[in-house]
């Protein structure tokens, strides 16, 4: 009776009805990045009563993120926690009905199909086009569906990818774009509720789809633009733009058929890099923070080491990687975590 009472005005809608909400229920997601888009996509699910849902995301909360992204707030800065880690507990305490697992990691080409195993539906809260190609890959691979958003400024987009049936991500853009070719929240600034706009989107899409009502979901590219208060529907014909596309025409998966070792990226717009020494390493964070703190104040919870390092904010995760914060220059960030953290 707890549970019809509350999903009740939501099974009331025709559209879902009990025997969409038994589906969604019995559904599981799994959630690519935890900021703007993610928090807010996180919460609406979680509300609207998924079954399980699994979020990755290799980030730590910090005071900037607190204006846009739903989850988080001072607390969580002042612990340095995860954004998995806060989003978790701030799920559970919204409905302790649906079970939430959260992942401190890096998505990528060597562990999507592990963070993967057993979902429904991909959704997209990532920031970057690396991650999501690679979703875009195992997604077509698998024939999972996956949902692409973004958001920058006042702009947001977002784009139901169904294998088989509608274009992929890889029909729009057949390449990366370069390092600083495109606006991000750090550069253009954001505002939040595109954010949310968005993420309502990618949620009711989400619902659809898991609900088993995915006939009604959207074949078509959606961009809205709040600050001009437009809003565009571009019809995607899979017959007229999938020709030539490595992964639908070809099957040709470049981006999951990476198997990358240690690798050094700049996180773009953020003036910061993220070190990751390779699959299948371990930190050692109470080690690790007792041979910092000689150097100055360190900060270790369960999930990471925060330390600062010749003026940069080093923080090292669990899985080995750290998100060095002060710098765009990955040689010297790759240096500090040589010094300080080992490779």
């Amino acid at each position: 009776m707890a549970r019809d009472e509350r999903y009740a005005r939501q099974i009331l809608f025709a559209g879902l009805g009990a025997e969409g909400q038994v589906r969604l229920g019995a559904s599981a997601a799994l959630l690519v990045g935890c900021g703007a888009l993610g928090t807010h996509v996180a919460d609406l699910l979680v509300r609207s009563g998924i079954g399980r849902l699994r979020v990755v995301d290799r980030d730590f909360v910090e005071l900037s993120n607190l204006h846009r992204q739903a989850l988080f707030d001072g607390s969580d800065v002042a612990e340095g926690l995860p954004k998995a880690v806060a989003a978790e507990r701030r799920l559970r305490a919204i409905n302790p009905e649906v079970r939430i697992e959260a992942v401190v990691a890096q998505l990528d080409a060597g562990n999507v199909e592990m963070h993967a195993a057993g979902t429904d539906l991909l959704l997209d809260g990532t920031d970057n086009f690396d991650t999501r190609l690679v979703v875009n890959d195992y997604a077509l691979r698998s024939r999972t569906p996956w949902i692409y958003a973004a958001c920058v400024g006042a702009y947001g987009l977002t784009m139901n990818i169904l294998p088989g049936e509608t274009p992929c991500l890889r029909c729009l853009l057949r390449s990366t774009p370069a390092p600083g070719s495109v606006e991000t929240c750090d550069t253009a600034g954001i505002l939040a509720p595109v954010a949310a706009m968005v993420a309502a989107v990618e949620a009711a899409e989400a619902i659809k789809i898991l609900s088993g009502a995915a006939a009604a979901a959207s074949r078509d590219l959606l961009a809205f633009d709040l600050w001009s208060n437009s809003v565009q529907r571009l019809r995607l014909r899979r017959e007229e733009i999938s020709s030539g596309c490595p992964a639908c025409d070809r099957g040709e998966f470049e981006f999951l058929d990476r198997r990358r070792g240690a690798r050094v990226t700049s996180l773009c717009g953020r003036n910061a890099v993220q070190v990751h020494p390779g699959e299948g390493l371990k930190a050692d964070l109470a080690a690790l923070e007792a041979r910092l703190r000689p150097l100055g104040p360190v900060q270790r919870n369960p999930f990471l080491v925060r330390a600062e390092i010749e003026g940069l904010l080093v923080a090292v995760f669990a899985d080995g990687r750290a998100i060095v914060t002060g710098t765009d220059d990955e040689a010297r960030a790759r240096s500090i975590y040589d010094r300080y953290v080992g490779a």
